[in-house]
């Protein structure tokens, strides 16, 4: 399985829409695109992994990566996950308490930092 990635803008909010599996061979390709975002001045994201049927290891260190760099420009970045396999990923490694996870994209652009 690939990895699709697609960026749309939504108020001062970039979401990026991933879909597929986050892994090893293809986490390079969501890093180079966040890194890309944050670079052209992007610092408030919302990843949409709601078409997302696989993360591992490698995946959740690329988002904690993009995090760092949004942070480092006083920036966000929101999840939109309801998938139960997915979301148990992030409470097993406490990263639940890192990202904030939201339930729609809607929901994600429209909190407040």
């Amino acid at each position: 399985m690939d990895l699709s990635l697609s960026t749309r803008t939504e108020g001062d909010r970039t979401v990026v829409v991933v879909g597929g599996e986050i892994d090893v061979y293809t986490a390079p390709k969501l890093r180079e695109q966040l890194i890309d975002l944050v670079s052209s001045g992007q610092y408030h994201l919302v990843v949409d992994m709601e078409g997302v049927e696989f993360l591992d290891s490698t995946g959740l260190g690329v988002l904690v990566g993009g995090l760092k760099r949004v942070r480092a420009h006083e920036g966000s970045l929101r999840l939109v996950c309801t998938q139960e396999r997915i979301l148990k990923i992030f409470r097993i490694t406490g990263l639940t308490k890192v990202f904030p996870i939201h339930a729609s994209v809607e929901e994600a652009v429209s909190a407040t930092d």
